[in-house]
């Protein structure tokens, strides 16, 4: 049995000694490089006690050999989990404990603070900076050039993503390697690939966008990318007359549209503009038309699925719309209450279907059943339609999820730890419209009789807590929360009453 997911992406280099990274810095990475490096670092994950199945949890900054490391975990049969660098350690004790990882790999500036909670889940640290430094690459020196990869099949997991959750723990989505290779070969078909592209890569590598989306439609075409370490308007603006295809989030086309530079000549190498992970604003869709000559071409995806529609490209890309199915995709709206298929033009739950969706949570039986239906259809929490021409529109999301650059945030997870702050009574977390983020993340706080909180120290004590993309953009103090009859917190009060607090 071969290693499914990586024997693909071998595969696809057809010249091991083409270009497949270039850094701001001047780095060129071949095919063939990054090859040696992933067979060095399986081999140093195998001394270091990391066998098939095992978890290699990932908080790193982002860098070439990040993301070679990824192949390396493939390599070896290693389950990759990536985790977002805001992470704090007391998130981390979290995912540690749930994951149980054989390995962790952090940057060398964090190894003291985690040093403790990493021994107490059992696992071995490892040390990986941004410039290639650290121990991982010093013991990558000592190792092997060669490894014989380990048979993984297409059910075996290559991933595990958490994913926030409406009680505040976070869900750790498993995804196999033919759920990852799958819908990497569909959106390398949807979206025209080919070993010609040149990407410009400014998202991170630790959630599904930048790693499954980017990078492994780039590696199942053979392609080459520009990585940069974030998104760095300088940089892109310059690499335009490079590059053929950028991925990004709204805010990356706000900045763009903002920007003299960008118009119809320092785009025409461009033949794709891809937005995802927060909706884009029909707005910011017409203006880059107008700019450049160019259609962003938007779709809809989820932790646990990857992609499940795109906007064509070729055909009708419609602002405010995430097109049809991806090949292979079924998504329908079913009524809320009883789950029968709605038609055409009617708003409710969007279910998918299809070898992109995941294989479950981690550890959570119970939980992984009830988001399914019997026939298999995974519910995503999202409110959606499917218009005549059979493209989705999303129009609302279950259970008050908060999607602000492109991450989402749930808001009983900031509650909570506002609700923990002395002279909190009560607080209420929801999002309103946020012209770079999609969505801010708002608070309102009832503050105990006689307590003197201010908005600045509470959101210091959260930058404690939380990772800064969960952080409220403010926090207002208020007398009391809206109720209805039943005493139920009315949130859609809260975004109407400040819907234009960020205009």
């Amino acid at each position: 049995m071969p290693n499914h997911l990586f024997d693909a992406f071998a595969n696809a280099i057809t010249a091991p000694q083409a270009v497949f990274i270039e850094t701001p810095e001047g780095g060129v990475w071949t095919f063939a490089d990054a090859l040696g490096l992933s067979a060095r670092l399986a081999n140093v994950l195998v001394e270091r006690g990391v066998t098939p199945g095992d978890r290699v949890a990932v908080q790193v900054e982002k860098s070439a050999e990040a993301l070679v490391l990824y192949l390396a975990c493939l390599r070896c049969g290693a389950v990759y989990l990536p985790l977002n660098t805001g992470y704090t350690v007391a998130e981390l004790d979290y995912f540690f404990g749930d994951a149980r990882p054989a390995l962790v790999v952090a940057t060398p500036k964090d190894a003291d603070k985690l040093a403790a909670v990493v021994s107490a889940c059992g696992a071995v640290l490892e040390t990986l900076d941004d410039t290639g430094g650290g121990t991982l690459m010093a013991r990558a020196q000592e190792a092997g050039n060669t490894f014989s990869d380990v048979d993984r099949g297409p059910a075996d997991l290559a991933a595990i993503l958490y994913t926030s959750g409406t009680t505040g723990r976070s869900k750790g989505a498993m995804l196999s390697h033919d759920n990852l290779l799958s819908n990497a070969r569909t959106l390398k078909d949807s979206w025209r690939f080919t070993a010609a592209d040149r990407l410009i890569h400014a998202l991170p590598i630790f959630h599904t966008h930048g790693l499954f989306v980017a990078s492994n439609v780039t590696l199942i075409s053979g392609a080459s990318m520009f990585l940069l370490p974030k998104f760095d308007l300088e940089r892109i603006v310059a690499l335009l007359p490079r590059a053929t295809v950028l991925m990004g989030v709204p805010t990356f086309y706000v900045r763009l549209c903002e920007d003299a530079r960008v118009n119809r000549e320092s785009t025409a190498a461009m033949r794709l503009f891809i937005s995802g992970s927060a909706p884009l604003l029909s707005e910011t869709h017409r203006t880059f038309r107008e700019k450049t000559g160019h259609a962003i071409l938007e779709r809809y995806g989820m932790t646990e699925t990857n992609m499940n529609t795109s906007n064509p490209y070729d055909g009708d890309r419609i602002a405010g719309t995430v097109g049809p199915a991806l090949p292979g995709v079924v998504v329908r709206v079913v009524d809320m209450a009883t789950g029968d298929a709605l038609p055409a033009g009617e708003t409710g739950m969007l279910e998918v279907k299809g070898p992109n969706v995941f294989q479950g949570y981690w550890n959570m039986p119970e939980k992984t059943k009830a988001e399914f239906r019997d026939d298999g259809f995974f519910i995503t929490g999202d409110l959606g339609i499917i218009d005549e021409r059979g493209y989705v529109h999303i129009v609302g999301r279950g259970k008050d999820l908060v999607i602000s650059g492109g991450y989402n945030i749930y808001p009983k997870e900031v509650e909570t730890e506002l609700d923990q702050i002395d002279g909190v009574f009560e607080s209420a977390v929801f999002g309103v419209p946020h012209r770079d983020f999609g969505e801010g993340v708002t608070a309102a706080v009832v503050v105990k009789p006689g307590a003197s909180l201010v908005e600045k120290d509470m959101l210091a004590m959260l930058g404690e807590r939380l990772a800064r993309y969960k952080l409220p953009k403010r926090i207002l103090i208020v007398d009391e929360l809206p109720r209805n009859t039943m005493g139920k917190v009315q949130k859609n009060l809260l975004r109407d009453l400040h819907q234009h607090l960020y205009d």
